[in-house]
């Protein structure tokens, strides 16, 4: 998960958005009749393309983006790749960021983004112990080795603090992003998403999960965004976008050995066996409680603001504390509702 900037690194991107000349407020969402022309739209990532953009994938190729009018093209991201800036400066249309959090600490540094839609609306990261030293709550964590890369701190300071245990009673070990560690013995718990079921083959039958969710921090996953000016002024091309991937998703939802193949064609470099596996873990997750109440996409200010409460009580905001609405509109949400609710 992102953490903030350096000071320079922001003055930097907030010079950067000074000179494209981008604002923020007024109405969010402006619907128009039907363009003839198609819309270009880029939705920058901040990783490898995989399994968490299937619905994409499969919206694009069954034609649903060209339906509503929009080239629609998927831009990586990787290590050396900050979305998050790329998108505020205005290079790209959209972003998708792995969790909630590094949109809320966007903002709260000023950069002009919302969020306007969640892939996932029960965050899927967790906390992987063996059975032989179980790990099955948070209180089962004092006097444990917990191994977590240097991103993750933050989650776990969040879960020790919304469980009121002591950060000393924890130890605390940085590490990389392979399961060594646990199988080695050198840490008593390793962390990682549910939905990467390439790396948590390793641990096998053995292996113990503690959903972060479980013990009360609820994170979203795969949120999508906008900065204001986009969404003030291509409001009916984001609905397209929208209305588009949740047709892609229903129907990789539906057909799931199809779907895994036309995302192997698309990106060769992935292996079909592994995405399959893969594939039932994210649309569980997808097509989640969340999901059936709100219909894909959908997402609650209410959880917004439980997430903004925690992450300000840890100090996170070292500029402001955002509010739920400087940080999500619901717009795109309800300008999409009959087409985003699960046939």
């Amino acid at each position: 998960m992102s953490q903030p900037q350096d000071r320079d690194r922001r003055r930097l991107i907030s010079a950067s958005l000074a000179a494209g000349g981008l604002m923020a407020g007024g109405s969010m969402l402006s619907i128009e009749a039907g363009a003839a022309a198609k819309h270009k739209i880029n939705m920058q990532l901040g990783w490898l393309i995989g399994g968490n953009q299937l619905g994409e994938v499969v919206a694009k190729k069954l034609g649903y983006f060209e339906q509503e009018d929009i080239d629609f093209q998927i831009q990586p991201g990787g290590p050396s790749i900050d979305g998050v800036a790329i998108v505020a400066s205005g290079r790209f249309e959209l972003g998708q960021v792995s969790s909630s959090p590094s949109l809320m600490l966007a903002v709260s540094q000023g950069l002009p983004i919302k969020c306007f839609a969640v892939g996932i609306q029960k965050h899927p990261y967790c906390f992987f112990s063996l059975k032989k030293n179980p790990i099955r709550n948070a209180n089962d964590m004092v006097g444990k080795k917990i191994g977590i890369q240097s991103t993750g701190i933050i989650l776990l300071r969040a879960l020790l603090a919304k469980n009121k245990i002591p950060e000393k009673d924890v130890n605390i070990i940085p590490i990389g992003a392979d399961m060594t560690p646990l199988m080695t013995g050198q840490v008593d718990a390793v962390t990682g998403w549910l939905t990467n079921t390439s790396a948590l083959k390793v641990l096998g039958a053995e292996r113990v999960d503690m959903a972060l969710w479980d013990t009360g921090v609820k994170l979203y996953a795969l949120p999508y965004y906008a900065t204001t000016q986009t969404l003030q002024t291509k409001g009916d091309v984001l609905a397209g976008f929208v209305r588009a991937s949740a047709k892609g998703w229903q129907w990789a939802d539906k057909n799931r050995d199809q779907a895994v193949d036309i995302l192997v064609k698309e990106y060769p470099n992935l292996v079909r066996d592994d995405e399959r596996v893969a594939a039932d873990v994210m649309l569980s997750y997808s097509f989640g409680e969340g999901a059936r109440a709100l219909g894909w996409g959908g997402m609650d200010p209410a959880n917004w603001q439980e997430q903004i409460a925690l992450y300000s009580e840890l100090g996170q905001f070292t500029a402001r504390t955002p509010k739920v609405e400087d940080v999500i509109t619901l717009d795109v949400l309800k300008a999409t509702q009959a087409a985003r609710m699960k046939a």
